[in-house]
């Protein structure tokens, strides 16, 4: 009975060295789930101070999420304003000192008007013989100094409104200059995204392009691989992809991916890059946008799988 026993211990082995050798092929052939991976990032925007003064408020928290256009702060705007009401009297002491034209010139038309008549009056005697030339003469002398007189008062009023108007206009254009400056001590959100970063908080001095905080856009983010020229055969600029997001511990969520951009430059393989060939020393970066559903967050890792565009190249 032993020599039985012996053969069975024996053949049970060999059926669990099987097993193992089995299970290790199966694992080798095992095709990878993914063709590259890489880390997840979004656009961001840091926001600097465009005028200099004080923060008189500032609602900005890390974390928290703001729209496109939305107010945030406001930096000191009485000197600005100050100045705007300043402008605002002078435009009004240039407006007072146009000449009125037609009032000013009133008298010298109506001495020219007078001045016509008895030009006319004295051509009818002289034509009669009923007075001398000489009087006629001299009514055709005063008419002509009247003539230039009134020619001389018409350009120099004309001169004196077109240089008050000119001043005038420059003095809108400061007006305008400050409006810009009073709109640019409003701190505004460029984009709508997530603050990652706060540099000041409300109540100190900022001088014009002091960074003030730093946002990104989170709801359309990316994430930027690394593949091998090989690889590269099968994607181009819009093509799907799936995008896997790694949360650690075997927890991954798939998402739709599109190929934004692709490196028209090779590059060495970064250290913290797997790529689909470990042994290539030259890949390509890509980008591939990925829409945000508030689970992805910058920094984290993911994978990218490129059956899908090869399906959809085909």
């Amino acid at each position: 009975m032993k020599p039985i026993n012996n053969m069975k211990r024996k053949d049970l082995t060999f059926v669990s060295l099987l097993l193992l050798a089995l299970s290790f092929n199966a694992c080798g052939n095992k095709e990878k789930e993914y063709d590259a991976t890489g880390t997840f990032e979004a656009t961001e925007t840091t926001v600097y101070a465009e005028q200099g003064g004080a923060l008189l408020t500032f609602n900005v928290q890390e974390g928290e999420e703001v729209a496109l256009g939305q107010e945030l702060g406001i930096i000191d705007t009485t000197q600005i304003w100050l100045k705007i009401r300043q402008l605002g009297a002078t435009k009004e002491v240039y407006a007072s000192q146009k000449p009125d034209m037609q009032k000013q010139i009133a008298a010298t038309r109506q001495q020219l008007a007078k001045a016509q008549q008895e030009q006319q009056r004295y051509k009818e005697l002289v034509a009669d013989g009923a007075a001398p030339t000489k009087m006629l003469d001299d009514a055709n002398s005063q008419v002509s100094v009247l003539q230039k007189q009134l020619e001389a008062q018409v350009s120099s009023l004309s001169t004196s409104t077109r240089s008050l108007e000119k001043q005038i206009a420059a003095t809108n254009v400061q007006v305008s200059q400050l409006v810009d400056q009073l709109r640019k001590c409003h701190v505004i959100a460029p984009i709508h995204g997530t603050v990652l970063e706060k540099y000041v908080e409300r109540g100190e001095f900022v001088a014009m392009g002091k960074p003030l905080f730093k946002v990104a856009d989170t709801e359309n983010m990316f994430i930027r691989a690394y593949l091998t020229s090989l690889q590269l055969q099968q994607v181009k600029v819009g093509q799907k992809v799936t995008v896997f997001a790694d949360y650690g511990d075997g927890q991954k969520k798939p998402y739709d991916g599109m190929v934004s951009w692709i490196s028209s430059r090779s590059e060495f393989t970064p250290k913290t890059i797997l790529t689909d060939d470990e042994r290539a020393d030259l890949v390509y970066a890509v980008k591939i946008a990925v829409k945000n559903d508030g689970y992805i967050k910058i920094g984290m890792y993911g994978e990218v799988k490129l059956s899908q565009a090869t399906t959809d190249h085909e």
